[in-house]
């Protein structure tokens, strides 16, 4: 019990609950309309709205770019009604710097583009419709996050 109140000192339940709607979602997204809810494909579909490049024209970016925007407008509506219901309205904060955060969003969106997809994408909708390139992804990302976490700690420590 100790191990996890150190783990997770606010509860674990939150995440529980989250992990759960999220599942549901996307399983309910692909059951109904046959759809994977992959975030990081919103990025380029989003692009070619703007972008007449032949990359973000591609037929499976402007075909589905309606949906996705609506799709995107779901997260942020669902971010903004945790905040209205279950954040007391508190202002949310970070005192990382802004332009460490802007090179990481780029670094991520860089690396989602270059492995076809996300950690969650891959994780939650790859996994979810058995995808094998999806399970060699999420294996890549497992090894690399528990070497680079037992690095960091003995560098660290």
């Amino acid at each position: 019990m100790i191990f996890s109140s150190t783990l997770f000192p606010l509860g674990w339940q939150h995440y529980l609950l989250g992990g759960l709607f999220v599942g549901a979602g996307t399983a309910l997204l692909f059951v109904l309309t046959g759809r994977i809810g992959g975030m990081s494909t919103v990025f380029s579909s989003t692009w070619s709205f703007v972008v007449q490049r032949p990359f973000f024209q591609q037929p499976r970016f402007v075909a589905s770019r309606g949906w996705r925007l609506v799709y995107a407008a779901g997260l942020i509506l669902g971010a903004l009604l945790w905040w209205l219901g279950f954040a007391d309205r508190a202002a949310q904060s970070t005192s990382v710097p802004v332009w460490q955060l802007l090179l990481g969003g780029f670094f991520v969106g860089y690396g989602a583009r270059l492995g076809n997809g996300c950690t969650s994408g891959h994780g939650i909708c790859g996994l979810g419709s058995l995808q094998w390139p999806s399970l060699l992804a999420v294996l890549t990302f497992m090894a690399t996050a528990f070497l680079t976490a037992n690095l960091m700690a003995r560098w660290l420590a």
